[in-house]
């Protein structure tokens, strides 16, 4: 009998200091292994015990252990260099894998050979549309990006529809610039047509550089809303916010240095200056958020503490 040729899908997941999602993780793909070729992690400061109990759960995953951490883009080639299937599945640790997501996105990627990449549905944890399909940055992503004031209260507004297409719940595929890298199929000729991630992105925007360096080769990418994956996000990034903030910064300066066309390339001395003040701004509220925090569970304490002795 002839043998069964490998699966089309190798997953890579990049982990750090996520071991309680990277378990729900992995149990979603539970369902969709038998048509997965391999299912990689690689894991980043990893912890001994941690990835023992890992290993022992989920025999039929490969996790690679590294001492330090050298960044998302640097995991992902790991990961990628480690498989061979035609396709690699790029996955956070934080994401929960509907049924079929993965031979649903496979499916339609067999039907748009010009597609390089393509992006499922993804979700909030509450159900809303994340907003993963994107336009690249541009004069309005300031104001108008995802994780803007503007488009949190007004979701609807020109601006914010524009960089964000999906953001209303598409329901038909629809190209675009650019997806998330917490869930993006990628054809592997053309991940290593442009020789992978810019391990220069330390974290944040490497999907996009991924995705504009792409289709300037010829390359498309597209949002298929009939796979469905859910993001908590951000659950590496709590345990080092400094750190991660300071780094989405860089990065999209970085971004903006590399892809900016003439004439805006000769503001880039204007947006460093810009995103650093960005940067202060930002970890002046979240540090403000964090003592609010403190404060309320000191009282919360405190009265707990009282009632526990009545």
């Amino acid at each position: 009998m002839e043998a069964s040729s490998p699966a089309a899908v190798d997953v890579v997941i990049v982990n750090y200091r996520s071991y309680e999602e990277l378990n729900r993780c992995l149990a979603s793909l539970e369902r969709s292994r038998t048509g997965l070729n391999e299912v990689v992690v690689v894991d980043h400061e990893s912890d001994e015990q941690a990835a023992a109990d890992i290993t022992a759960r989920f025999p039929w995953a490969r996790l690679v252990e590294r001492s330090i951490n050298e960044g998302f883009a640097t995991g992902v080639n790991w990961g990628a260099r480690l498989t061979s299937a035609p396709f690699l599945l790029l996955l956070n640790p934080d994401c929960v894998v509907r049924q079929d997501a993965i031979a649903r996105l496979t499916a339609y990627a067999a039907t748009r050979p010009d597609a390089a990449v393509v992006g499922p549905c993804i979700l909030n944890a509450d159900g809303s549309v994340q907003g993963s399909a994107r336009r690249f940055p541009g004069i309005t992503t300031a104001i108008a990006g995802r994780s803007s004031w503007l488009t949190r209260r007004f979701p609807r507004n020109p601006l914010s529809r524009h960089n964000l297409p999906t953001l209303e719940g598409q329901m038909a595929p629809l190209d675009v610039d650019w997806v998330s890298g917490a869930c993006m199929l990628v054809r592997r000729t053309a991940f290593e047509q442009v020789g992978g991630m810019d391990e220069h992105f330390f974290l944040y925007w490497e999907d996009a550089d991924l995705c504009r360096r792409l289709e300037k080769t010829g390359w498309r990418t597209v949002f298929f809303p009939g796979a469905i994956v859910v993001h908590a996000g951000g659950r590496s990034s709590i345990h080092v916010y400094r750190e991660s903030l300071a780094a989405f910064h860089r990065s999209a300066y970085l971004l903006y240095r590399k892809h900016a066309p003439w004439p805006a390339s000769l503001l880039r001395p204007f947006v460093f200056l810009a995103l650093q003040a960005r940067l202060r701004l930002v970890l002046r509220i979240k540090h403000d958020q964090l003592k609010s925090v403190a404060r309320e569970e000191a009282s919360g304490s405190r009265v707990g503490f009282s009632d526990s002795r009545s």
